[in-house]
C-alpha cells in the first residue's frame, strides 16, 4: 500500500510557512507544511503545468532568439514544455523563490520532468519573480507565470502583488511588442480576466485538464499584449 514519506522541507523566504516534498510510491507530491493535506502539485497530474508553457510558447517559437521567463519553477514541468516548443536559440529564465525547490529538481525530483535544468537555453534565477518583472523593460516575448494556487496569494501573501492590476501592468512593460503572458489558476475568476483586460491584454480563458482528458480541470489565462 502507498503511503506518504516526508523527504525533505524548504523554508519559503519571508514567511513562516515551508514546502514539503512526499515520495508516494513512483511519485512526487509538493504540499505545504502544516496545511490541510492539500497537494500543490504531485508528478502525476501536470497536463495544465505542460500546457502553461505550450499556449504561449507555441505561438512565439518562429522569433529569432525568443526569450521568456516562468514565475515558479515547480517540479519543471512547465520549464520542460517550453524548451520543448522554443528553438535552439532561446533562452528560458526561471525565476524560483524557494532554495529548496531548486535543490529537489537537481536532484530525483528532476528526472520526472527530464532534467530540464540541464538545458543550456535554462537560466535558473533563484529570486521572486515580481523582483524580475519590475527591472523588465520589453524584455520578453512570453512570461508564464505559476507562483501560487491562482490570482490570490496562497503560499506567500506577497504574491498577491503579481495579479493585481499594478503586477499586470509590470508584465505588460516586461514584454516584447506582441509579447504573452500566461498566467496558471486552479479555478477560474472573471475578475482577473477583466483586470487583464484593463491592463493592457487581448485575454483568452483556457480550461485544461490536470491530468489526460477527465477530472480536475485548471484555468489558463493568456493576454496578448496590445499595441
Amino acid at each position: 500500500m502507498k503511503r506518504f514519506v516526508l523527504l525533505d522541507t524548504a523554508p519559503i523566504p519571508g514567511t513562516d510557512s515551508a514546502l514539503c516534498l512526499f515520495e508516494y510510491g513512483e511519485d512526487f507530491v509538493i504540499k505545504i507544511a502544516g496545511g490541510d493535506g492539500g497537494q500543490l502539485m504531485n508528478t502525476r497530474m501536470h497536463g495544465s503545468e505542460d500546457a502553461l508553457a505550450a499556449l504561449p510558447c507555441q505561438k512565439v517559437a518562429g522569433r529569432r532568439e525568443a526569450r521568456v521567463l516562468i514565475g515558479g519553477l515547480g517540479m519543471g514541468f512547465t520549464l520542460a514544455a517550453a524548451l520543448q516548443h522554443l528553438g535552439r536559440d532561446a533562452e528560458v529564465t526561471v525565476a524560483e523563490l524557494v532554495p529548496g525547490v531548486i535543490a529537489w529538481n537537481q536532484g530525483a525530483l528532476g528526472a520526472k520532468a527530464g532534467n530540464p535544468l540541464s538545458d543550456p537555453r535554462t537560466r535558473i534565477v533563484q529570486d521572486d519573480v515580481a523582483n524580475l518583472l519590475k527591472a523588465a523593460r520589453g524584455d520578453y516575448d512570453a512570461i508564464m507565470l505559476d507562483v501560487d494556487n491562482g490570482p490570490e496569494g496562497l503560499t506567500q501573501r506577497g504574491n498577491n502583488w503579481l495579479y493585481s492590476a499594478g503586477g499586470l501592468q509590470n508584465c505588460r512593460r516586461a514584454l516584447r511588442p506582441k509579447g504573452l503572458l500566461a498566467v496558471w489558476s486552479a479555478s477560474a475568476d472573471a475578475r482577473f480576466a477583466e483586470r487583464m483586460g484593463k491592463a493592457g491584454f487581448s485575454v483568452e480563458q483556457h480550461q485544461v485538464y490536470a491530468h489526460g482528458n477527465r477530472g480536475t480541470r485548471h484555468t489558463i489565462w493568456v493576454g496578448a499584449a496590445k499595441p
